[in-house]
């Protein structure tokens, strides 16, 4: 799981444990190492996939029914540039949104592509 991915991605942090099983889910890490894209420095702002560039949930709290599109239009700044202090320092081809709620069986997964 070493390539580099030219995006950027949010993922569910409603808990820390919570993005560390996301990103095993979506193939970032394989299951029972998400913890390592972290110690690691992968999913930081220069890391191979950056991960909650503007801090998530933990760090925004967690607006419950909107969760997904906060999730959204923080992809979609990183890819337009639109980040501040933030931004990544090279644009995102790719972004990925991965939401979760109700009973954790309810996830919405959204891709979408910088034109």
């Amino acid at each position: 799981y070493q390539r580099r991915v030219h995006g950027v991605a949010e993922l569910h942090d409603c808990f820390a444990i919570a993005e560390i099983l996301m990103a095993e889910a979506v193939g970032f890490a394989p299951k029972g190492k998400g913890w390592t894209l972290a110690v690691e420095g992968h999913s930081g702002r220069d890391g191979r996939i950056p991960i909650n560039t503007g801090g998530g949930l933990i760090s925004f709290g967690h607006p419950v029914g909107t969760t997904g599109v906060k999730q959204l239009l923080e992809v979609f700044r990183q890819m337009k540039g639109l980040c501040g202090a933030y931004q990544l320092k090279s644009t995102p081809k790719i972004g990925l949104a991965v939401n979760m709620g109700g009973d954790d069986k309810t996830t919405v997964v959204t891709a979408l592509k910088n034109l």
